[in-house]
């Protein structure tokens, strides 16, 4: 065991979090690139690396903020992958924890169903950073190369932590599948899974001033002996 690898990797996982407040700043291109050549080590099924990604600063983000907002006001939404059905349960419960953090940090009030609409509006702003990478998965690989790219994504959080950006991961920019396909000009053959919004955090914004919690580890690993 490496223990100051791991005392490493323990700061990175316990330090990231969902960053919904940026700086209009641009990122340098160099740490960019370092960036996704971090998350292209990233593992998946027998190799086959089936993420592909598209990234926007500058005006092609502007741009890209713009056409959402009038997709929003124009269609329905339809994801490549189905949404949950709904949360049932202690997912329910999560669910509603962290949205209970982020209103109370930024001070939205129980009920206040206007400022909670608005404040699920700022995910098609990309909570104003200046970057945004959008992921997509073959479409013949299906549910496994989703799963894939979600490994990916983790990697390209840690990675943004590592060099200190921030970042969210937004499933709501593939809402609308089909839109993002045609305003990025992606070939059918494949699926948007998500979007990564990031760039440099706010620190003095409410938004960015809570962490999620965790379930024990106990709750999701049951342990056999025999």
């Amino acid at each position: 065991m490496n223990p100051t690898a791991v005392e490493t990797l323990e700061g990175l996982i316990h330090s990231r979090r969902s960053c919904r407040a940026f700086r209009p700043q641009q990122v340098e291109h160099e740490i960019v690139m370092r960036l996704f050549a971090l998350a292209q080590r990233s593992a998946s099924w027998c190799n086959t690396q089936p993420w592909q990604v598209i990234v926007t600063r500058g005006a092609a983000t502007e741009r890209f903020c713009a056409a959402y907002s009038n997709e929003l006001k124009a269609g329905s939404s339809i994801p490549d992958f189905p949404f949950p059905d709904e949360y049932q349960g202690v997912y329910q419960q999560r669910r509603r924890e962290c949205g209970q953090r982020l209103y109370e940090s930024i001070g939205i009030a129980p009920g206040d169903r206007m400022a909670s609409q608005q404040q699920t509006m700022r995910n098609f702003s990309l909570f104003d950073a200046p970057h945004v990478a959008i992921i997509t998965s073959d479409r013949a690989l299906g549910t496994y190369g989703a799963v894939d790219c979600g490994g990916y994504v983790a990697n390209l959080l840690l990675a943004a932590e590592a060099l200190g950006l921030g970042a969210i991961a937004q499933a709501a920019l593939a809402s609308h599948s089909s839109f993002v396909r045609r305003h990025f000009a992606i070939d059918d053959s494949r699926l948007v899974v998500c979007g990564v919004s990031f760039g440099y955090a706010d620190p003095d914004s409410p938004a960015n001033s809570f962490f999620t919690r965790r379930a024990p580890t106990e709750d999701a690993v049951q342990w056999l002996d025999s």
